[in-house]
C-alpha cells in the first residue's frame, strides 16, 4: 500500500520522522508493504510545495538542513498557507506537527478539521487539538470514515496511548498515574544531586530539554494537556486542561528533596485521573513516593505511566517521552496501524 502524504510542519519532528521513513524504508515495504510518497510539505520558516508526483524526502532533509527554503528546490504549487495546502493536496494521510497550544489548540486544530472534513487520515503530535476538542475531532473522523491517530502526543514514541486503547481493550480502566513531562523529572532529579531549582532549570535548558520560556513544564500545563488525553480515552470523559488541579514544581526546595530523601522517599511531579462516584477527575501535584517504588525509579527524561485495571491488576509503562526521533516513532506507528 502507497499513502499519499502532506507533512504540516517540519521542524525537529516532521524531521525526525522523514529521518525514520529514509532509514527504513526497505524494513517497511518488506515486513508491511508500506511505501509513503510526500506529496507535500508545509512549514511556516522553510516554505510550502505540493508536488503531486512526489517530493524527495532525503532532498527535503537536506535542503532544511542547510537553510534553505523548500520553495527555492522544488517545483509545484507553492507558496500556500496551511488552509489552502490541504485543500489542494492529493493526500491519503495528512501528518499535523505544529506547535503545541494549550489555549486554543490553534493552528492545528483548524488544520486538523480541515483535513478530517476533506476525507483524509490525520496523524498528529499536537497535544493542544486533542486535550481541547478529542470528542469533536473523533466525531467528525468517525463521520467521514477516516482516522484520527495521535499516539504520539503522551510519552511521545512510547507506547502509552496504544497500550490503553489496544493492548487494554476490554479491561476497565478505574485510575491512572503517571510521570508524564521529562523536562520537569530531570529537574527534579538535579536536584536530588545538589542543584537548586534554578540551577537544575538552567542546566535543563542549557541541555534542550526546557524552553527559554519554561512555563509549560515547570507550571504543569504539559502533563495536565496529557493527564487530560489519557482521562478522556479511558473514561469516555471531556475533560479539559483548565479542569486539572495544578500544581508545578516552582516552590520545591532542595531542602525539601534532602528531606524527603531521608525519609525513603522522592519528590516526583504525579499526574493523575480517576474515576469518582460517575464524574471524571484530574491532577497534576508534587507527590512523595517511595525510592524503591515504580515511579521512585523513574529518573532524568524518562516518562512512566500506571494503568488500574480489573483484569490485569495495574499495568506499567515506562519509556522516552520526547524528541525528534520518538515522535516521529509515533508518527511512523500510527501510519503502521493503517496498514493492518
Amino acid at each position: 500500500m502507497e499513502f499519499k502524504l502532506a507533512l504540516i510542519g517540519f521542524g525537529v519532528v516532521g524531521r525526525g520522522f522523514t529521518d525514520i521513513l529514509i532509514r527504513k524504508r526497505d524494513y517497511l515495504q518488506r515486513k508491511y508493504g508500506l511505501k509513503v510518497k510526500y506529496v507535500g510539505i508545509c512549514d511556516i520558516r522553510y516554505g510550502s510545495v505540493i508536488n503531486h508526483a512526489g517530493i524527495d524526502q532525503l532532498r527535503a532533509l537536506e535542503v532544511v538542513k542547510s537553510g534553505g527554503n523548500l520553495e527555492k528546490y522544488f517545483d509545484g504549487i507553492k507558496g500556500l498557507n496551511a488552509i489552502e495546502f490541504i485543500e489542494h493536496s492529493n493526500a491519503d494521510v495528512v501528518v499535523e506537527a505544529t506547535w503545541t497550544n494549550l489555549e486554543t489548540g490553534e493552528p492545528g486544530l483548524t488544520h486538523i478539521k480541515k483535513a478530517l472534513n476533506a476525507g483524509k487520515h490525520v496523524i498528529t503530535t499536537n497535544k493542544g487539538p486533542i486535550a481541547l476538542a478529542f470528542k469533536e475531532l473523533s466525531s467528525i473522523a468517525r463521520s467521514k470514515n477516516v482516522k484520527l491517530l495521535f499516539s504520539g502526543t503522551v510519552m511521545s514514541g512510547t507506547p502509552s496511548i496504544r497500550t490503553l486503547i489496544r493492548g487494554l481493550a476490554g479491561c476497565y480502566v478505574s485510575e491512572i498515574a503517571g510521570i508524564l513531562n521529562g523536562t520537569t523529572n530531570y529537574i527534579l532529579t538535579k536536584m536530588e544531586e545538589g542543584l537548586s531549582f534554578n540551577d537544575a532549570l538552567r542546566d535543563a535548558q542549557l541541555r534542550g530539554y526546557a524552553e527559554a520560556e519554561p512555563s509549560m513544564d515547570v507550571d504543569a500545563w504539559d502533563p495536565a494537556a496529557k493527564i487530560v488525553i489519557l482521562a478522556n480515552i479511558a473514561f469516555e470523559s471531556d475533560l479539559k486542561p483548565k479542569d486539572v488541579i495544578r500544581e508545578g514544581i516552582r516552590n520545591i526546595t532542595l531542602d525539601h528533596i534532602k528531606d524527603a530523601f531521608r525519609r525513603g522517599k522522592r519528590v516526583k511531579l504525579i499526574a493523575r485521573a480517576w474515576s469518582d462516584g460517575g464524574s471524571v477527575k484530574a491532577k497534576v501535584t508534587p507527590e512523595e513516593v517511595d525510592i524503591n517504588s515504580f515511579f521512585g525509579q523513574v529518573k532524568g527524561t524518562v516518562n512512566a505511566v500506571m494503568y488500574r485495571t480489573d483484569s490485569l491488576g495495574d499495568v506499567y509503562v515506562i519509556g522516552r517521552g520526547a524528541g525528534g526521533e520518538e515522535a516521529g516513532q509515533a508518527i511512523l506507528a500510527d501510519l503502521i496501524e493503517l496498514v493492518l
